[in-house]
C-alpha cells in the first residue's frame, strides 16, 4: 500500500476527508516552498501536490499561470524540485505529489524521472495533458516502482471513459468539478454529486474533487459526496498577496486549518 493509500484510509478509518493542497514547487524561491510546505502540513495538510512549472501550461488559470512564471524567473526546474522533495523527506512523510506537464518529463526521460522521483521521495504523479492512451510508457514505469500514477476525469467524461480511468488511476482519481482551467469559485456547478456517484459506482479508488474550490463551505459540501478535495487557486493567491514571509505562512496556515475543520466529521 503506498504511501497515499495509507493516508487515505487512515484517514477513512477516522470518519475524515482527506485534504490535498496545491502550491507551485519554487514560487516565490524553493526556500520559501519550504516553509509554506511546513505551514500546510502543521495546520492540517494530508497531502501536498507540488505543481511543476512549465511556461505552456494547459489546465492553469491566471493566479497559478502567474505563480509558474515567478518560478521559472527565479530557476525552478524539475531537477531542482526532485532535490526539493528529498530535502522535505528529511523532515516529513506527508504524501507528496507532482503535477507537471508531459514536457518537463519528456526532456528529463520517463524512466529517469520516476526512478529520481521515486528515490527521492515522491508518492504520486499527475500529468494533465498525457491521456491515458499515450500513457503507456509512463504509467508502466511508475507501477513497476510503485509510484501512484493520477489520472483526471471531468463533468464531459464518457462513461467509457470513466470506467477506463477508474482501472487505470492508481491513489485516488481527481475529478475536476468544472470545465475550464483552475481558479477559486464563488459557485460550484450542479450535478457534482451524480457524477461522483457514477465515478464511484465503477470502481473502489477514492475520489477528491478539485479545481474551484475556494472555501471552508465550499470544501464541506464536496467533502460530503467525496473522499477528499484539493485546494490550489487560493492557496497560490495568498502567497502572490503576501511578500513578508511571517504573514503569508501565517495566512496560509490559518486557511488550510479553516478547510481541514471543515472536513473534520460533526461532533
Amino acid at each position: 500500500m503506498s504511501r497515499i493509500q495509507q493516508c487515505i484510509k487512515s484517514l477513512s478509518d477516522r470518519g475524515e476527508k482527506a485534504l490535498a493542497a496545491f502550491i507551485t514547487a519554487g514560487d516565490p524561491d524553493m526556500e520559501s516552498t519550504k516553509k509554506i510546505f511546513s505551514a500546510l502540513e502543521k495546520n492540517g495538510a494530508d497531502i501536498v501536490e507540488l505543481g511543476v512549472p512549465f511556461s505552456d501550461p494547459l489546465a492553469d488559470g491566471p493566479v497559478i499561470q502567474k505563480s509558474a512564471q515567478r518560478a521559472l524567473k527565479n530557476g525552478a526546474s524539475l531537477k531542482k524540485i526532485i532535490q526539493l522533495v528529498a530535502d522535505l523527506r528529511k523532515e516529513s512523510q506527508l504524501p507528496i505529489v507532482l503535477m507537471t506537464s508531459y514536457n518537463p518529463v519528456f526532456v528529463f526521460g520517463p524512466e529517469k524521472f520516476v526512478d529520481a522521483a521515486v528515490d527521492a521521495g515522491v508518492d504520486g504523479i499527475i500529468v494533465p495533458d498525457l491521456p491515458p492512451e499515450e500513457a503507456d510508457e509512463l504509467e508502466g514505469y511508475s507501477k513497476s516502482k510503485g509510484l501512484d500514477m493520477i489520472y483526471l476525469l471531468a463533468p464531459t467524461s464518457t462513461p467509457k471513459r470513466v470506467r477506463m480511468i477508474s482501472k487505470r488511476s492508481s491513489g485516488f482519481i481527481y475529478y475536476v468539478s468544472l470545465t475550464g482551467t483552475t481558479g477559486a469559485r464563488n459557485a460550484l456547478p450542479d450535478g457534482i454529486e451524480e457524477k461522483v456517484g457514477a465515478i464511484k459506482a465503477v470502481g473502489d479508488l477514492p475520489v477528491f474533487i478539485g479545481f474551484g474550490i475556494s472555501g471552508p463551505e465550499q470544501a464541506r459540501r464536496m467533502g460530503q459526496i467525496s473522499d477528499g478535495v484539493i485546494v490550489g487557486s487560493a492557496i497560490v493567491k495568498l502567497i502572490e498577496e503576501n511578500a513578508d514571509p511571517a504573514v503569508r505562512d501565517k495566512k496560509v496556515g490559518e486557511f488550510i486549518g479553516g478547510i481541514k475543520q471543515a472536513l473534520l466529521p460533526a461532533s
